[in-house]
């Protein structure tokens, strides 16, 4: 838990100082990064909010990830991600945005993308790139270790 302090209290710390803003875009977090952000008072100084795209639909109507990467390379892909992050940072027209997309479990793995994978988007002002991690654990440890991750992340790109 204090790890997770340690590392929001950074974030709000760097994103306010700078006056930059940021906006996250989640699938297999389910909306962690945004609770675990505004567990902090002041997030609303840096952070603009979040879409929890948990289906594809959500993904490709709300946040304009296009039908054809989904079907070609399905939501758990580096594409997909980068979409996501351009897609919520337009939205919310924050200066950052970060995304989430993933499988979980304890089901739905398969041999590309077993149980645990996460790939991880970071759009800045300079352009968006995208992370893939395999984490091992059961579903919440896997959604915590991804939340923490996808701020580590963040945090070495600003």
């Amino acid at each position: 838990m204090e790890e997770k302090i340690a590392i929001q209290k950074v974030i709000a710390e760097k994103f306010t100082s700078q006056h930059i803003s940021l906006s996250a875009a989640e699938s297999c977090t389910g909306g962690n990064i945004a609770h675990v952000l505004t567990e902090l008072a002041g997030a609303s100084e840096y952070f603009k909010g979040g879409v929890v795209s948990y289906t594809n639909e959500v993904k490709h109507n709300v946040l304009g990830v296009s039908q054809e990467n989904l079907d070609k390379y399905t939501a758990v892909s580096e594409s997909v991600v980068k979409e996501m992050s351009l897609g919520v940072k337009r939205l919310t027209k924050s200066d950052f945005a970060i995304s989430t997309s993933g499988i979980a479990g304890p089901t739905g793995g398969t041999k590309e993308n077993p149980i645990g994978t996460v790939w991880f988007g970071i759009a800045s002002p300079n352009g968006v790139i995208a992370k893939k991690i395999i984490f091992k654990g059961s579903r919440k440890e896997i959604i915590v270790k991804a939340t923490n991750k996808a701020l580590e992340l963040l945090l070495t790109y600003i």
